[in-house]
């Protein structure tokens, strides 16, 4: 199916309204997976953050840094 997708995509102008739809169907889901991926990140990567400063805060309170 993705062959089919590349190949829709890469002479789009030439295909057919169904053809069209296919390729817009493929993309709205990839687009939705590809931002709750990336959202799952920020998330990930939010909390690893704020852990870290935590962390680094008690340390340097104890060092007297």
């Amino acid at each position: 199916m993705e062959n089919k997708i590349k190949e829709i995509i890469s002479d789009f102008k030439n295909k057919s309204n169904k053809e069209l739809i296919i390729a817009l169907d493929f993309l709205s889901k990839d687009f939705d997976e590809t931002k709750e991926i990336v959202i799952k990140l920020t998330k990930k990567l939010d909390k690893a953050e704020s852990l870290y400063n935590q962390i680094l805060k008690e340390y340097e309170s104890r060092s007297n840094v």
